[in-house]
């Protein structure tokens, strides 16, 4: 697969960075290489310091094998970083790092690359795999799956509100005909949505839902964020970019359970409810600035969060 399309610009990369280095001899991770603006920057940052990197996407994959040939410190896996302790120890020689970087959801060259599937602004073959040689496409799925799974899937990961009435005209549509491109799906959609959001194209949500469902993004994160919270040292910073509401508060209760502990009743003693804390949120979630957002209308939504590993 060849990549022609733009380069990916990476968001809040400075700040993001910034949080994640605090030992310049340290092994870090990159869990969603991308095109690898993070990973080179944190590089940059490194004297004897070494870095491996995660990515499903084959292309993104290509670049990150470019990458090892420049840089003998980097290492690339393809994989999810869902399953990073499987790889840290073999790369690293130990099970601990002193950082952990999560860029979440899809990259611009994905979004603007048509025959992935991913977007509906431009037509192409209904895939949205991050990794297209595993599992199986939107289109095999949306051929198949039962009509309230569909609108499920909508709902739970899209937030659609009229998931059930475009579920519908989904499985109405495919009685008597294939669904198989971007500009197919988005059409049916968009017909069968009563109330287009001013700004934004009717077929967003549900083009998110199916999204995530098919690559498992949410189920990927809750497990990579426990293991990137198991592989820190003492020190060591989990830092993680997410770009919609489910993640964010996917990474934001994870930050505050691992901190703060389990919600307890009131009744209990406040050292209960505190004993066995092992990490500290670092600042508070931080969003990028006016200029950034002026530069990258796709940073607009994005989150930054930060914690890190106090004991063990």
């Amino acid at each position: 697969m060849t990549d022609t399309t733009p380069e990916h610009i990476s968001v809040m990369l400075n700040e993001s960075v910034d949080m994640l280095v605090t030992d310049e001899a340290g092994t870090y991770v990159d869990g969603t290489f991308g095109r690898g603006g993070h990973t080179r920057l944190v590089l940059s940052r490194l004297t004897t310091g070494k870095m491996l990197g995660f990515d499903k996407d084959p292309v993104a994959i290509g670049h990150g094998k470019a990458l090892e040939q420049e840089d003998d410190r980097f290492t690339i896996v393809q994989d999810s970083f869902a399953n990073m302790a499987e790889h840290i120890p073999q790369v690293f020689g130990a099970d601990k790092v002193d950082g952990v970087m999560m860029d979440l959801g899809v990259s611009s060259p994905q979004l603007d690359d048509a025959s992935r599937g991913f977007s509906f602004m431009n037509d192409g073959p209904l895939d949205m795999r991050m990794n297209p040689d595993a599992g199986i496409s939107a289109a095999q799925w949306i051929a198949v799956a039962p009509e309230k799974e569909i609108a499920d899937v909508m709902y739970q990961y899209g937030e659609e509100r009229f998931s059930r009435r475009i579920a519908r005209a989904i499985v109405e549509f495919r009685s008597h005909t294939p669904i198989t491109t971007t500009k197919q799906l988005a059409k049916i959609v968009a017909e069968a949505h009563p109330a287009w959001e001013k700004g934004k194209n009717p077929a967003t949500r549900a083009f998110q839902g199916i999204r995530i469902h098919i690559n498992n993004e949410l189920g990927d994160l809750e497990k990579g964020l426990e293991a990137a919270a198991n592989a820190l040292k003492v020190g060591g910073r989990l830092v993680v970019i997410s770009f919609h509401s489910l993640e964010d508060r996917i990474v934001k209760q994870f930050m505050k359970k691992q901190c703060k502990g389990p919600d307890l009743p009131r009744h209990l003693p406040i050292q209960n409810a505190h004993m066995n804390i092992h990490f500290k949120t670092v600042g508070k979630a931080i969003k990028p600035s006016k200029g950034e957002v002026s530069d990258n209308v796709r940073s607009r939504s994005a989150v930054l969060r930060i914690m890190e590993r106090i004991s063990e």
